[in-house]
Parts: structure tokens; sequence; C-alpha cells
């Protein structure tokens, strides 16, 4: 039984909304955010990105940076650009983006349900990072980024989304990247409906956000030492989110490009490549369109890559794509054993496009890959078994955007 509560956002005024939400903050670095926020005093990265409002050398994760988060959320909670509802609804967000249309239910899930394993994870997260957004919550009182959660759909929130969606929404606006959003808030009847409804889900499972989710547990569970009379209706033991069923999330691939070729020539790292692919000359940057294929970037040239020992592959993890690259290339070959701590890889969202690989490889790493993308069939298999998959196996777009809702606690 999965717990959803309807909450009192905290959220912009209507007529400023469309220059309050931003994406999320780890979606860009300071340099990137700095340039988003340049002349739009509203935006909601002067809060998720503080540092951007102090001096270059600032160290990101100090404490002036949550202050000054606390100090602007403060600051746009007396002008006005946020207020409070007076009751707690539950709302529907949608998100189109060309043809493509997301749209979920935004409330507060259980903490419980995190430490229990009804809210199902499928990736490892990182201390520092999960610190830095546990700072960001004690500073600001607030669970201040919405995670997207996803499930097996639920043909009651279907009908009562449905009839929602006629109605006049409470936003409506398209942002720069040109993506509308549209936001419906639901009554007290329908709130309970869908309250209701998702007692009969079985899980929710994290698509995107997971450090943040963490955070929200971590928070809880200190705030828990704190008051050891609390009895789980206070509002630190939920945390915010939006949870869209399964059918309306898009996985785009998420690429890598590495800095070297771990002591080898193009020509032996050719050579060990070959062991397990097949290696295709390509005229134009690659994109796979189906499974067990890569494109890789090396020398100015696109190959496209083709695994051809797939009765290796013996369970749902070795067979991810992302997991035979790693397998069976990056980690043998390049010597590449934790990507998520070493320094010589990194990761390009496929929302970039692998025109972004191309750049990263002439502008100084050394090769470059694109992949297939894991398909959110797999990720809930991967969940469903207590496993987690590679860092950085999914992008999920569009993504939710920040600075809609707030949950204060």
């Amino acid at each position: 039984m999965v717990a959803v509560k309807p909450f009192r956002a905290l959220r912009p005024d209507k007529k400023i909304v469309h220059k309050v939400a931003e994406l999320p903050y780890d979606t860009m670095n300071t340099e990137e955010a700095l340039k988003i926020a340049k002349n739009n005093e509203f935006s909601y990265l002067r809060i998720d990105r503080a540092e951007i409002e102090l001096p270059p050398d600032t160290d990101i994760h100090s404490a002036k940076v949550y202050e000054k988060a606390r100090e602007n959320l403060e600051k746009f909670i007396k002008k006005g650009v946020f207020i409070q509802d007076e009751e707690p609804h539950l709302y529907i967000y949608r998100e189109t983006m060309g043809s493509r249309e997301q749209i979920g239910i935004v409330g507060c899930v259980s903490v419980d349900d995190s430490l229990n394993g009804i809210i199902k994870k499928h990736e490892h997260t990182k201390p520092d990072k999960v610190q830095d957004r546990i700072n960001h919550i004690r500073y600001c009182g607030a669970n201040t980024g919405t995670i997207l959660l996803t499930y097996d759909k639920n043909d009651t929130i279907d009908k009562i989304v449905e009839l929602k969606l006629k109605e006049a929404p409470e936003y409506d606006f398209i942002s720069n990247d040109k993506i509308r959003h549209t936001v419906w808030m639901l009554n007290e009847k329908e709130t309970d409906m869908v309250e209701n409804a998702f007692k009969t889900v079985k899980n929710l499972y994290i698509a995107d956000g997971h450090h943040r989710s963490k955070a929200a547990q971590e928070y809880a569970l200190e705030k828990r030492k704190e008051n050891p009379n609390f009895d789980g209706t206070e509002e630190f033991n939920f945390y915010l989110a939006m949870i869209a069923p399964k059918e309306n999330l898009y996985v785009m691939d998420y690429n890598r490009v590495v800095e070297d070729l771990n002591g080898l020539d193009a020509k032996t790292f050719i050579n060990y490549i070959e062991e397990n692919f097949e290696i295709f000359k390509e005229k134009t940057p690659y994109k796979p369109s189906n499974k067990y294929n890569y494109g890789m970037y090396l020398d100015g040239d696109w190959y496209r890559l083709r695994f051809k020992n797939t009765d290796k592959l013996d369970n749902p993890k070795a067979r991810l794509d992302v997991s035979v690259l790693h397998d069976f290339l990056i980690e043998p070959i390049l010597g590449i054993n934790q990507p998520q701590k070493d320094n010589r890889i990194d990761f390009i969202g496929g929302i970039r496009g692998v025109e972004e690989i191309q750049k990263r490889v002439d502008g100084g790493m050394r090769v470059g890959f694109s992949l297939y993308p894991t398909s959110i069939e797999e990720l809930m298999k991967i969940a469903d078994m207590d496993d987690v998959m590679p860092a950085k196996s999914t992008w999920f777009e569009p993504k939710v955007r920040c600075g809609l809702f707030l949950h204060m606690l």
C-alpha cells in the first residue's frame, strides 16, 4: 500500500510562475546556473543554487551558500513570489515536449515507504551529494526539489486525471526550452479519491532524484532523533514527489566520454574492442536504434560497435546495454572500475544529442560512446530485485521543474 499525502504547497504567484520555475540543480554547473538566472530576479536557481549570488571562489557546499538559499527563500515569500495554499491539496502536473506528454500527481510520499522498500530504488547515492541536499532542506526548512516517481498504471487515477484535464488549469506556461507546463489543483473530493486509489498501488519506483529522496529520508531520521515522541504525522515524515505512470515516462540515452585510452594507442585499443564487439565505420554521428549497438567517436571518426556475445549475459542486470559497455569495454580495457568516482570519465545526458559527444572529444576528451536507452521496464525489474544499475544509466525528459512546488517542514 502506497501512502500519498496532500500538502499545503508553497508555490509561485501565477503571474510570474514562468520566471520562477527552473530545471533541477543537478542538471547544470554553477556557471550555467549563473547564465540562466542572469537578469531574472525571480529565478528559483537563486534558492536551488544560491552560490550564484556569492563570490566566484565560494565553496558551493559552505554554510554561506545554504544561508543565502534560506535568505532568498524568505525574500521570495515576503515579496509574494511564493504563496502558501491555505488547505492541503494534491495536484496534476503535465509537461508537454513535442508530441510527448508526461502527466503525474504531485503530492507527498512517506519516508517510511522509502525505509521499508515500498518506494524502490535503482541507484547508489554519493554521501557528499546527499549531505548537500540535507543541508539545503535543513536551512530552508522545506523539501525544495520534486522527485520523479513511477508506478504501474491505475485506472481510477487515470480517470480522475482525464476528467480534470478538461478544466481550466492553475498554471499554463512554456519554458525557454519549449516545454509546456500545466498544473491543476485537485479539490477535496478528488484529492481523497486519488489518495485512496494509491492505497491499492503496490510499489512506487524512483525514476529521477535518488539523492533528493535519500536526503529527505536522512533528514527525517535526524528529526525523529530530535523528537523521540514523534507520531508520524509531522511534515518531516513526508517528502515531495511527482508520481507518473510508467507509460508516461520517456527515458533517453546517457552517454559517456573518457579522457584517455588507459595507456593504449588507438590501434591496440580497437583490437581489444574486437574481442567482444563487431566494429563498423560510420560516416555521420551514430545514435543507436537497437540494443547492444553503440556509437564510438575516436580520432575524428564515428564507429558502430555491435556486441556479439549476448550468450554471456545471464541476468537482467548484465543484459542492460550500459552494463555490457562497462563490463566488456570501459572496465577491462579503459580500466575504469568505479565510474561514479573516477574523474577520467564523464556523462552526457541524451537531451544534448550525440553531437555533444563529438564536441567534448574534439575539445580534449579522448573517446566517446553513445548508448541505446535503458527501458523503464528494465529499471523496474532491477529495482524489484533490490539491485542497483550502473551509475548514470537513465536520463529522463522532460525534467520536472523545480520551484513550482515546495513542501514546508
